[in-house]
């Protein structure tokens, strides 16, 4: 099982983090601050797969962001790089080519993405036709119920003070 996944920049900036084992937010900046030091540290040609206190980390850089997952240490590190991998394809083909930009500014639609993909730190669903799917389901909606909202916020107000 996956504990957490990170999304950091070569200038070591957290874009994105998901942990599936809770821990104090303490700890959670600790960790996150000694694995990103850990990793910017690695030469390229090294590893991507490295024993850190009781769990491994696998980690891959995709142009400038990094992403890092730490599993257990009977999980398969392969399996795990393959998931990495599927996020960032569903990402390329959602933002078209994604960039640390898009992550930034649509970081709702990344994690969504994710979730999508991943529940409790397992895999949930392998298609990324599948995914796609309910992202564009969950845009549509979006689409629909943003106006209502907001249509219905005026005419309460409206009508409140009249």
């Amino acid at each position: 099982m996956m504990q957490f996944m990170l999304l950091f920049s070569r200038q070591g900036k957290l874009r994105l983090q998901k942990w599936y084992v809770a821990h104090p937010d303490k700890l959670k900046k600790k960790i996150t601050r000694e694995l990103i030091t850990t990793i910017l540290a690695r030469k390229p040609k090294m590893s991507s797969f490295l024993e850190w206190k009781d769990v491994k980390v696998v980690y891959k850089r995709y142009a400038s962001l990094y992403f890092c997952c730490a599993i257990e240490q009977n999980d398969n590190e392969l399996l795990t790089l393959e998931i990495i991998h599927r996020y960032v394809e569903l990402l390329d083909k959602y933002f078209g080519s994604v960039c640390e930009l898009d992550i930034i500014f649509n970081f709702e639609k990344a994690y969504f993405i994710l979730d999508e993909l991943l529940v409790g730190g397992e895999i949930q669903e392998t298609s990324k036709k599948n995914v796609l799917k309910a992202i564009a389901a969950q845009d549509l909606l979006q689409e629909i119920v943003e106006p209502l909202l907001i249509y219905n916020y005026i005419k309460y107000y409206v009508v409140r003070k009249a």
